[in-house]
């Protein structure tokens, strides 16, 4: 029999809820399809920053390595800044195992409402460069406290980084449409952005049947919300696919619904997979969150360790949970539990 490691770290708020929501979900699959998975979970969270005074223990990322898999939920709480727990928990992960590529979905469920007039046939990738970019701790002040405050924070792209990610997302648009657009803002941004044009462009000559276009960053937004069926695979530095990835996931239906990875895709160190959504403190402990934007990022985590057939039968079950639409959350319209949903995924694996 087949086993995985998993390393799980369900975070804060609401991912104490739907991260052992979802560690069900996938017991049941792999009961199903004759895998098997060895949950090994971690308290690493705001909590524990409160309590240690560091967001991962000193020996943390060294304990993670032994992963096949890293599943993290949401992260956040209140008094704890949002940059104490992205710099001293996500961003280390991302970069300790080299997790380049966020990959995040936005498609258009039957069943679920879209808030644009005209939503058409939405579906398409985000592929963000998770590693470098406008993230970078290059930087620092002068004069602090003072009139003569000066603080700079400094953009890195690599070639290595960019023409990595930039390979990534055209091998991907070779598996779909073979269209690819990308984000960039080389008309105010005069250094880095017209380099990632440049590799763009010379990615581009070694897969000549994919058609690239090129939009500027706040053109693009507009284009997500006005014209979003045109898009199939979207590339964009750290800032920008950050920026993109909550703008798509909000035109088909809210962070709700949202999955997420953190790939590793040569799979020489782990991937990490988290769900887009926040911890929501306000509903935490309640049982009503959403735990589909779980279940997703779950499938894709299947998808990544190669058990297709388990991935397509969860994706299938979601959708059809969210076409069939009479067990919902309230943020779809519904009034169904956290508990409700869980057990009518696993309801419906179970009868497939």
């Amino acid at each position: 029999m087949k086993k995985y490691r998993i390393s799980v770290i369900p975070g804060d708020g609401i991912g104490k809820e739907v991260i052992p929501a979802s560690l069900k979900v996938l017991n049941s699959l792999s009961d199903k399809f004759g895998f098997h998975f060895d949950f090994v979970h971690y308290p690493f969270s705001c909590e524990y920053y409160r309590k240690h005074g560091r967001m991962i223990s000193s020996d943390g990322l060294d304990r993670l390595a032994d992963s096949d898999s890293i599943f993290l939920g949401a992260v956040g709480y209140p008094g704890v800044p949002d940059h104490v727990s992205l710099w001293g928990l996500l961003i280390p992960i991302r970069r300790h195992f080299e997790q380049y590529v966020n990959l995040r979905p936005v498609r258009l469920l039957e069943g679920i409402t879209s808030p644009l007039t005209h939503p058409g046939n939405i579906d398409f990738y985000i592929v963000r460069e998770n590693n470098e970019g406008e993230y970078s701790s290059v930087g620092g002040k002068l004069f602090e406290d003072s009139e003569r405050e000066v603080v700079i924070q400094e953009s890195i792209f690599t070639r290595q980084g960019v023409d990595r990610i930039l390979r990534y997302a055209f091998d991907l648009a070779m598996k779909r449409s073979r269209t690819l657009t990308s984000a960039t803002k080389s008309n105010g941004i005069m250094h880095t952005m017209p380099y990632w044009d440049l590799r763009v462009a010379n990615m581009s000559n070694h897969y000549p049947s994919v058609s690239v276009e090129q939009f500027h960053i706040d053109i693009l937004c507009a284009h997500f919300v006005q014209n979003p069926e045109q898009f199939d695979i979207v590339v964009a530095s750290n800032l920008f696919g950050d920026i993109l990835s909550d703008l798509g996931p909000a035109v088909v239906g809210g962070m709700g619904i949202a999955p997420g990875a953190n790939l590793n895709p040569e799979k020489d160190h782990p991937s990490m997979f988290e769900p887009v959504h926040g911890s929501a403190p306000d509903i935490a402990g309640l049982d009503i969150a959403n735990p589909i934007a779980s279940f997703w990022t779950a499938q894709m985590m299947l998808a990544h360790l190669g058990e297709d057939a388990a991935a397509a039968l969860l994706m299938s079950v979601i959708e059809e949970n969210i076409a069939d639409g009479t067990v919902k959350t309230r943020d779809l319209g519904g009034s169904a539990s956290t508990s409700d949903v869980t057990m009518d995924i696993i309801s419906r694996i179970a009868d497939k």
